[in-house]
């Protein structure tokens, strides 16, 4: 025993020197391949700044053989891939550059040059959440990066964020105060969100910064009409008609200013010119049409206004007009239909309480949806909280909308749970009863519904989607009168509400009343095709085919 554990301790101690020695060896040869790379690395960055100086000197196509070459050595090298990209994109390859960009920043996904780059392109092609998230992300490494916050301000904006829109321009502006371009933006950004006087004090310091930059006149038109100084708006529209004959929204602009100022055939025209560019647009064919309404020709005025409501249907002043049309040529009963769609469609959008909030959500919703499939509901609610940031929004408020979007994703169990959340919170808060209600009645359970659409009610008397829903429940227990009473009164615009509605008064012997509902629910849910053909067939099961003759004829195919 003690020889074999002498003999043991020999071969552990051999085996110890050798791993020393290995280590040693292998040290070496790090130290080796550390220095050799850091050579290599030496000679590559030496031949990188090479291929820049030639690129600045205009020697692109010399700079980018050096690019490509050092990419065959090495396809990982970054800082060669982000000069590839900038070539590119000078030579006006953008698609290729888009495309290197990219690919760099899997390599570097924390460079802010290549964040900024990306961030770019992605919003150029659409894809606005990516976007924000790469301009916020570098933002957050560079905060005082004016070009970054200029772009995630635009990227807010296009998702309907203008506060935080109107943030990052602030910080842009704080970087290049004296910066033109990011003063109009700035001046642009307040006029969307309806600060005519600020956006235009901004818009007037940029064009005397540079008076050569583009749409100034326009921007300052649009700001002075919406100011209602029309003189001044006539006199900036038709400069910028002046600098851009075929700019559509600059003949847009101006034949809105004539048709303030009442110069109906001047309006008429730069209707006419603006419709020649963009052809099949709804609201210039009802300028036209007014334009000929108060000009006195009265068919032409029927054609235009006929036509912009066959595309859409929505228009509440089209109806108005060619309702006048109609009763200047005497057709009485045609004019007094039309006036009772507008006076309809008038109360809805009078009554529709929660339709701000509704499109101020439908901002969030995509991302929402990102962050509660990948289990991070906090960040949906901090998401919501900041959205609203200034508002009368509540913590449950922003429960109700995380439980609302896990509906619509078919998750049930964590919907209802952040609904009791909300109602454990705040049991006075909106929606939460509704959305319970409305699932119950998805399930056919019309007592669980009624229950909660009243249990919603008891907090909010005047709550539209609730009166509404307990309609629906009326409708299928066959109570027409209650059905149609409730549907009535809660003014929805929710077509398949309205088809109920319909419904209901054509068992209760309420033809004429049926028929102008029927005109609404192809209003709104013209672009149900299942719908429509439902609502063609509803008509001509009671006998109204006129009527459904007029709607089939409406039919998308």
């Amino acid at each position: 025993m003690r020889m074999g554990s002498a003999s043991g301790k020999v071969r552990r101690s051999i085996a110890q020197r050798r791993l020393a020695l290995g280590l040693v060896l292998l040290l070496a040869g790090t130290a080796a391949a550390h220095a050799q790379a850091r050579a290599a690395q030496a000679a590559r960055m030496r031949q990188l700044n090479q291929a820049v100086a030639l690129a600045e000197h205009g020697r692109g196509e010399e700079a980018m053989q050096i690019a490509q070459r050092l990419l065959t050595e090495d396809a990982a090298f970054e800082p060669a891939m982000k000069l590839k990209g900038m070539l590119l994109e000078e030579a006006g390859r953008s698609k290729e550059a888009a495309a290197t960009y990219e690919a760099a920043l899997k390599l570097a996904p924390n460079d802010p040059d290549l964040l900024l780059k990306t961030g770019i392109y992605q919003l150029q092609a659409g894809n606005t959440a990516t976007a924000m998230e790469r301009l916020a992300r570098c933002v957050r490494l560079q905060p005082a990066d004016g070009d970054a916050q200029f772009y995630l301000a635009q990227a807010y904006h296009l998702n309907g964020e203008d506060a935080l829109a109107l943030r990052a321009m602030r910080a842009s502006l704080k970087a290049e105060p004296d910066n033109a371009t990011i003063q109009q933006k700035f001046g642009e950004l307040l006029c969307s969100t309806g600060d005519y006087a600020q956006g235009l004090v901004w818009l007037k310091k940029a064009g005397a910064a540079d008076a050569t930059l583009p749409r100034m006149a326009y921007d300052l038109g649009w700001a002075d009409y919406n100011l209602m100084d029309l003189p001044n708006a006539a006199v900036y529209a038709e400069r910028a008609v002046q600098q851009h004959p075929k700019d559509a929204h600059a003949l847009q602009l101006l034949a809105m200013v004539q048709m303030k100022q009442q110069h109906w055939q001047q309006a008429k025209d730069a209707f006419e010119r603006t419709l020649a560019l963009r052809p099949g647009d709804a609201e210039l064919m009802q300028g036209v049409g007014q334009c000929e309404l108060e000009l006195k020709d009265y068919a032409a005025a029927t054609m235009h206004l006929q036509a912009a409501l066959k595309l859409d249907p929505t228009l509440l002043l089209a109806h108005f007009y060619l309702s006048r049309a109609y009763a200047a040529q005497g057709k009485t009963a045609d004019a007094v239909r039309e006036a009772q769609l507008h006076q309809q469609m008038m109360q809805r959008m009078t009554f529709v309480r929660t339709l701000e909030t509704e499109q101020r959500e439908r901002a969030i919703t995509a991302r929402t949806r990102q962050l509660l499939k990948a289990h991070q509901e906090e960040a949906a609610l901090r998401l919501y909280a900041e959205h609203f940031k200034g508002t009368s929004a509540t913590p449950a408020d922003a429960r109700v909308f995380v439980g609302k979007t896990y509906l619509y994703m078919g998750a049930t169990e964590d919907g209802l749970r952040a609904l009791h959340q909300a109602l454990a919170m705040q049991p006075t808060v909106r929606g939460a009863h509704t959305l319970e209600g409305i699932l119950a009645l998805k399930s056919g359970d019309l007592t669980k519904a009624e229950s909660a659409f009243r249990a919603e009610l008891a907090n909010d008397p005047n709550s539209q989607e609730a009166i509404a829903e307990l309609g629906e429940v009326r409708y299928h227990q066959g109570r027409w009168a209650e059905a149609a009473e409730q549907i009535q009164n809660s003014h929805t615009m929710t077509p398949e509400l309205l088809y109920m509605l319909c419904d209901a008064q054509f068992h209760l012997g309420k033809a004429q009343e049926a028929d102008l509902t029927a005109e609404l629910v192809a209003a709104y849910g013209r672009n149900n095709s299942s719908l429509m053909r439902d609502l063609v067939s509803l008509v001509q099961r009671n006998g109204q085919t006129e009527e459904a003759q007029r709607l089939a004829a409406n039919l998308q195919p």
